[in-house]
């Protein structure tokens, strides 16, 4: 008698990782690739809406492809690049967290510690779906790639 169990974990993992592929191939045919964003305030706990966010597409010079306001959710309305606009290449984005806690009542130093948060990252596949949030506070930034 075998002492394995299957909680029917391996199962869930193997059908999430073949929706995912599929999800990933019906994007490269259909060409559904897209830049988001998402902004938390982690000081607070809740999510960041009403911060200014530029994107920028970095090709020897700047070039401004975006300028919009996260809405309640801390999240853009529509994608900031999608279809023939998102294209490989160097990209930056412009947070506006200085004043986005200062217009919460938010006493800051002056200078500001964290005033814009620029992330520069890359986009090799423009196929894919890049995610790219920023969980931020009055002194603090991070990222990451999500999905």
């Amino acid at each position: 008698m075998s002492s394995f169990r299957d909680d029917g974990s391996t199962g869930c993992a193997m059908l999430a990782s073949k929706m995912a592929e599929r999800r990933h191939r019906r994007r490269q045919e259909t060409g559904m690739g897209r830049l988001t964003t998402h902004v938390l305030d982690t000081a607070h706990g809740v999510p960041g809406g009403g911060m200014r966010v530029i994107l920028w597409r970095v090709a020897g010079s700047r070039q401004q492809m975006a300028d919009v306001t996260t809405n309640a959710d801390g999240r853009c309305d529509r994608p900031l690049l999608d279809g023939a606009t998102f294209v490989a290449g160097t990209y930056e984005l412009d947070f506006h967290a200085g004043d986005y806690f200062a217009a919460r009542g938010i006493a800051l130093p002056q200078p500001r510690f964290l005033d814009v948060v620029t992330l520069r990252f890359g986009v090799s596949d423009p196929a894919q779906h890049y995610h790219v949030p920023l969980l931020v506070s009055p002194f603090a930034y991070s990222t990451y790639r999500g999905s």
